[in-house]
């Protein structure tokens, strides 16, 4: 039954590399015609035009070469293949076809990487304990151990992997205890963080309308239930006016909000009871009475940990996905 529950689970497939996507861009514009045959592909022009690094151009051309769709010539660069004669094209100023590019291209190489790496972090965190090896993180994007580095360091921060002492990054399993400290944690900074905001009055009220509008015979989608928990979270916890307070709620949250996606994907539903309790909250708020507001928050976070507690337990049965990233080994 865990192996089939762990089989059910949709998992999205992975984006391509850099070089991948270059390669695809650079092939829909030679079917299309944009890159008729001969014309000469320079490394140094089609690095500029895409912000990518020549050494990946120079992937993606190699892979183009293997398919026959260009070929090497005496002059510097790559023909496109149908025409011995070259043409010599501004590729900087040539109209192509951007729109099968893909999105990532051009965006620096951490912020290129860093959703990816932290949704593959997140999937393993209730399964055990990970080691992320850098040289497989490098070579998987196409990417320098410097770039990675800055990739994990910003994740460190976020609480979703660790440095062990021997200076190895791991990710750590987001067991019972863990949950519970992230919970006192949230317990502390939550409230103070309501205490302290102004929130606005109109938006709350037409986030708890919006809750207890939710059919109560239907299902609740994960997308739904993180938008209004979300809504909450910056119209009443993250309006306060301590800006440090809100970023360490923020990192706090972090690693909470990524196990909450993992439980979801397995098929855990959303829990509508939480939302309504986050209603409650609303209600004092907007009745002025800020204390018993902070308590109803108190309440609403102890309830989370216990139902999260719950569903942990329910994840204990079932195996870690198959599919995992390479660059991740169980340590």
């Amino acid at each position: 039954m865990a192996q089939h529950a762990a089989s059910d689970t949709v998992i999205e497939a992975s984006r391509p590399t850099l070089f991948e996507a270059t390669a695809d861009f650079l092939r829909t514009n030679i079917d299309g015609g944009k890159l008729g045959p001969g014309v000469v592909l320079q490394e140094s022009a089609l690095s500029e035009r895409l912000s990518v690094s020549r050494a990946t151009i120079k992937r993606a051309l190699s892979i183009l070469a293997e398919e026959g769709l260009v070929r090497r010539f005496e002059g510097r660069g790559f023909l496109v293949a149908g025409d011995d004669t070259p043409q010599r094209l501004d590729l900087r100023t040539l109209e192509l076809d951007l729109d099968q590019i893909d999105e990532t291209v051009g965006q620096p190489n951490w912020q290129r990487i860093q959703n990816e790496i932290e949704t593959e972090l997140s999937r393993c965190l209730i399964f055990g304990r990970y080691r992320v090896v850098e040289s497989l993180v490098a070579r998987t994007f196409d990417v320098s151990r410097t770039v990675v580095r800055d990739v994990l360091g910003r994740l460190q921060e976020r609480g979703l992997v660790q440095k062990s002492t021997n200076s190895r990054w791991v990710v750590e399993p987001l067991t019972a205890q863990r949950i519970k400290n992230k919970f006192e944690l949230r317990m502390v900074l939550e409230i103070a963080a309501l205490r302290s905001t102004h929130p606005d009055g109109e938006a709350l009220a037409a986030l708890a309308r919006d809750i207890r509008d939710l059919p109560a015979d239907g299902p609740l989608s994960p997308e739904t239930w993180f938008d209004l928990d979300g809504r909450f979270l910056q119209l009443a916890i993250l309006a306060t006016p301590n800006q440090d307070l809100a970023a360490y709620v923020g990192a706090n949250r972090s690693a909470l909000e990524a196990s909450q996606r993992v439980l979801f994907s397995i098929g855990l539903p959303p829990d509508r009871q939480s939302l309504l309790e986050l209603c409650m909250v609303i209600d004092l708020i907007q009745a002025g009475t800020m204390p018993a507001a902070a308590n109803m928050l108190n309440t609403h976070l102890a309830n989370a940990l216990k139902r999260t507690i719950a569903q942990l337990k329910i994840v204990s049965v079932i195996e870690p996905p198959a599919d995992l990233a390479g660059y991740l080994v169980p340590a």
